[in-house]
């Protein structure tokens, strides 16, 4: 078992190209024991943005703090704290922060996918 606060996990910085403010974590993943998904917590600066992208897998994500919007179909979609979000595989989608305070997500990605 693992209990412990997301902001103790190690964390990798993306802000080059596509990724701009994006500090990145894995909250539970191959090396907690987790055999079936890792979770990941995201949390993205004022103005930032991970990169627009498509893959094969779907993405569970729940809003945990501040305001931002997800592209899907063309279009922008607003999410706060408390908002769930489901990406079917293969759907092209991007997050961005439009708050004054950090925008931070957990999502859920299935295993044999690189976890960051």
């Amino acid at each position: 078992m693992k209990i412990t606060h997301y902001t103790t996990i190690e964390s990798k910085q993306f802000d080059t190209g596509p990724a701009k403010g994006v500090t990145g974590r894995v909250a539970i993943g191959r090396a907690d024991g987790a055999q079936n998904f890792c979770m990941r917590v995201f949390e993205l600066a004022k103005d930032g943005f991970s990169p627009k992208h498509t893959h094969d897998w779907e993405h569970e994500i729940l809003v945990h703090r501040g305001e931002g919007e997800v592209f899907n179909d063309g279009k922008w979609s607003a999410v706060s704290a408390g908002f769930v979000i489901f990406i079917p595989g293969g759907e092209e989608h991007q997050l961005r922060n439009t708050g004054d305070e950090d925008f931070v997500f957990a999502c859920v990605i299935p295993k044999g996918v690189q976890e960051l």
